[in-house]
């Protein structure tokens, strides 16, 4: 994929318009931009979408990181050593009944017809049909259970298997976050459930040995080990309904496959330090964890299905290109350094400032600017409300304005 396409596809600035001209350069913008809508088309695909409920698809920033804290209550914790009780497998023995399998299900609505469901089965209007599976974890003894937002999204009926029950609990969704891409469901019953800790994400160091449960490809209570990879990865997946911007992710090479949506990445001590979440699948070993962090920042208030503020997003808006040197003529300068203005939308901080389509942004902050990918990286350093002093060129001139960030999370009339 073109680099220049990726950034300016995740600036996530603009709204893409279509511009008349007659010159070589201007072709040559109507090129760039159809081939990112194309780009960005291919980037989808990922549990619905490479997410990872049932329904599959590859990954292409959110939330605040908070201390992490325990909500559980009666838990059991393992480590490992070599050889003896406290291996993979202790832990794996006293996190598993605290797992569960997530299938959710949607009523038929098809105008009184009678249409097959994709198990072949004849079904009325009204009738609900198996939507997805994922996997959740109890992390409350009374019945509290955490998974993904994008598993249970838009079901009418969400079973949870537990183990040691013959039947499936129905739960009932107390609140999610699209944006973080988590949900706490409540099931009723008549004893205490196992149930997990939430540790601290923040201490796990890269390299460190992780465990993941789940549920993938319906194959139940699944098992696989790898390291920690990374961490504060930041991803962003398009789906039906807009695009997830994830930060502060944790990156494992345990294998992920779609149905461990919404299980636990655990800790040698049986700590859940992170929600499964998405998976490249273009790549092996490649899968990514909301991290614990997130998770205690805002579980009590999906727990009472509060508002969760977003974090501000630092922007200007405006989308990028970088310069080739059959574009020097046209833009009147004799360096490749810096970045063509690509479009730039009314309203936003950028045209405010009197950023204009096809200005070269040269300068931020007294730093030379070589690719677009500088100015990203300044935008995202600084925090909503500071001014950015950028230096320009327009028609072989030099100037300098004054940008103030803006937060693209307060923009209602924006379009990402």
């Amino acid at each position: 994929m073109n680099e220049d396409m990726k950034k300016m596809i995740n600036l996530n600035d603009i709204k893409v318009k279509n511009k008349t001209g007659s010159s070589k350069f201007r072709s040559m913008f109507a090129a760039f931009m159809a081939g990112a809508v194309v780009v960005g088309g291919l980037m989808f695909t990922s549990d619905k979408m490479n997410l990872f409920g049932y329904d599959a698809g590859p990954v292409q920033s959110g939330v605040a990181a908070g201390a992490a804290n325990s909500v559980a209550a009666n838990v059991q914790t393992a480590s490992l050593t070599p050889t003896g009780t406290n291996s993979v497998s202790a832990i794996v023995q006293t996190a598993s009944p605290a797992i569960v399998k997530i299938e959710t299900k949607v009523k038929q609505t098809n105008n009184g017809q009678n249409r097959r469901n994709t198990l072949g089965q004849g079904t009325e209007s009204g009738d609900t049909i198996e939507n997805g599976i994922g996997s959740g974890f109890v992390f409350d003894s009374s019945g509290y259970i955490l998974t993904n937002e994008h598993v249970i999204n838009g079901a009418d009926e969400i079973d949870v298997y537990v183990q040691g029950y013959d039947t499936p609990f129905t739960a009932k969704l107390l609140g999610s976050s699209y944006d973080l891409d988590l949900a706490v469901l409540k099931i009723q019953g008549d004893k205490a459930f196992p149930s997990l800790k939430l540790g601290n994400s923040d201490t796990t160091q890269v390299g460190d040995w992780l465990v993941a449960i789940g549920n993938p490809y319906d194959f139940d209570y699944s098992v696989t080990t790898g390291v920690l990879s990374a961490k504060e990865r930041t991803i962003s997946i398009d789906d039906e309904q807009g695009t997830r911007n994830y930060k502060h992710l944790l990156q494992t090479d345990t294998a992920i496959n779609p149905g461990n949506s919404g299980g636990p990445l655990l800790n040698l001590n049986g700590e859940v330090i992170g929600i499964n979440t998405a998976v490249n699948a273009e790549a092996q070993g490649m899968g990514f964890a909301i991290p614990a962090s997130t998770i205690s920042s805002v579980v009590d208030k999906l727990k009472n299905n509060e508002t969760i503020p977003k974090e501000p997003a630092p922007y200007i808006g405006v989308a990028l290109q970088n310069i080739s040197d059959d574009m020097l003529e046209d833009l009147k300068i004799n360096s490749t350094k810096g970045a063509i203005v690509a479009e730039v939308q009314q309203g936003t901080p950028a045209f405010a400032a009197g950023i204009r389509q096809y200005d070269v942004i040269l300068n931020v902050n007294g730093t030379v600017i070589s690719s677009t990918d500088d100015i990203t990286k300044a935008v995202q350093a600084a925090a909503v409300g500071d001014e950015l002093k950028i230096t320009i060129s327009r028609d072989g001139q030099t100037k300098d304005v004054t940008v103030k960030v803006g937060n693209r999370n307060e923009e209602t009339g924006y379009q990402s």
